[in-house]
């Protein structure tokens, strides 16, 4: 017994036609495929469907389970009081799965919001499922802000599970795709946003589930997607197995990206743990670049990895004269900035220098940017070989007049208004005006947009 299919499918609610009061017909090849994966499900007559969703509770560090004997939900928030859903939990899977999860340090499990009712993202599928099916019952899985891979390893552990409880289950993978198919649309129309249905439509066809990782952040903002992490948790779930794939639909008309899938599982295939053979490969890529990488970035990694794997701050006379000739003469401002799977890990610096020298300064900021960032959770030694760090060396900020004198990639900035201020390096992804760098600068200080603020400049030398 485990994961038997999964199943790519959106959650429109105009698409229920006591909600879309005949706009569902703009959309039928959407409907007409949800039916036909709803009655795929009725003939595996799973005694589970786990379902994940981009609107049950989420968290920026957490993958929300829903736990309970179980949820009540209605369409009433789009004018369908009458369609109704009153699910039970399987609490005995769920418990399965955080136990698994906390033995494997994932951040998943059944803390923060419980009893808020069932989201739309779930009850959609439910609409369709329900026609002709209801003798199953329901998990329930939010999405985080955590990376693809984390998504991907709870999948893992959903599907190991099942095995090890002997359920006959299927996964429902629901999430939109883009929201910016079309300049009519209610979100605008931007090129990422065709670019990441065609792509995601591919991968689904030919379940390459390996290539969901190479989404970047930035790129995934632009598109306006809403599944895709859903869609590599359903891809965890399929780790290690043979499926048969089939696309159902794709439909735009909208301006929002519908897709319908089904991957239905044949048997075992050791060529299909993706998670691993992506890791192992982003580790050997990523020791090739440390290797390659300028002092100022061979001392950031030798802090961090002293810190974490020792307790203990790196001393100037335990690194290599080499490294520390140019950093022993300057002081300077620096922030070192580490990601993880593409997205950020923690950053933390100084505007000005506050230590004798800049091999100093990029030794604490370093172990700061490690330990110490509020946004995050402290690094964890397991994570070294999968960090990329780099070290930005800052000059001396001047003032500036106005916003002419900005330049989002060639400047930093740091607005203050009173005690409150706040920096944004240059050239970061997706900030490309100054008005958003500007707008990003107040947020971090906590100064309202409408605020007046004094704004300085400066220039980095950015270390990888």
């Amino acid at each position: 017994m485990a994961i038997k299919a999964a199943f790519m499918v959106p959650h429109p609610p105009m698409i229920v036609p006591a909600v879309g009061k005949g706009s569902e017909e703009q959309v039928i090849k959407t409907s007409t495929a949800y039916d036909e994966v709803a009655r795929m499900i009725a003939d595996i007559k799973p005694d589970t469907i786990i379902i994940s969703s981009p609107h049950a509770p989420m968290y920026g560090d957490y993958m929300n389970m829903s736990s309970g004997k179980g949820e009540k939900g209605s369409l009433a928030d789009f004018r369908a009081p009458g369609v109704k859903f009153d699910e039970t939990y399987d609490s005995e899977l769920v418990a399965k799965i955080e136990t698994l999860s906390s033995l494997n340090g994932l951040e998943a499990g059944t803390l923060g919001r419980q009893g808020t009712g069932l989201d739309h993202g779930t009850m959609v599928p439910l609409y369709f499922i329900e026609k002709y099916y209801k003798d199953f019952k329901l998990v329930r899985i939010g999405l985080s802000g955590l990376a693809l891979t984390k998504h991907y390893e709870l999948g893992t552990l959903i599907a190991k599970a099942c095995d090890e409880i002997g359920r006959n289950a299927v996964y429902v993978a629901s999430g939109d795709l883009s929201h910016k198919l079309q300049p009519y649309g209610p979100y605008g129309f931007a090129p990422e946003g065709p670019e990441y249905d065609k792509r995601i439509m591919d991968i689904a066809e030919r379940a390459a589930f390996d290539e969901m990782f190479d989404f970047d952040e930035t790129f995934c903002e632009k598109a306006a997607e809403c599944g895709h992490r859903s869609f590599v948790m359903m891809a965890g779930a399929l780790d290690g197995k043979s499926v048969e794939a089939k696309v159902y639909s794709h439909e735009d008309v909208t301006g929002v990206g519908y897709g319908v899938a089904s991957f239905v599982v044949k048997g075992d295939d050791e060529r299909r743990h993706f998670l691993k053979t992506y890791l192992d490969e982003k580790v050997n890529a990523l020791s090739a670049t440390k290797d390659k990488a300028d002092s100022y970035v061979k001392l950031a990694y030798e802090s961090v990895e002293c810190f974490l794997k020792t307790g203990r701050m790196l001393k100037i006379k335990d690194v290599s004269t080499e490294l520390l000739t140019e950093m022993m003469n300057t002081k300077a401002g620096a922030f070192v900035s580490i990601h993880e799977h593409g997205r950020l890990r923690g950053c933390i610096g100084t505007i000005l220098p506050v230590t004798d020298c800049l091999a100093e300064e990029i030794i604490r900021n370093a172990v700061s940017a490690s330990t110490e960032d509020p946004r995050f959770n402290p690094i964890e030694p397991s994570e070294i070989p999968y960090l990329e760090i780099n070290v930005d060396v800052l000059s001396t900020p001047e003032p500036i007049d106005s916003e002419a004198e900005l330049d989002p990639k060639k400047y930093g900035v740091i607005v203050t208004n009173g005690r409150r201020r706040g920096l944004l390096l240059p050239d970061l992804d997706g900030v490309d005006t100054v008005e958003r760098q500007i707008s990003i600068s107040k947020q971090k200080a906590g100064i309202a947009p409408d605020e007046p603020v004094e704004l300085q400049r400066f220039t980095v030398t950015r270390h990888v």
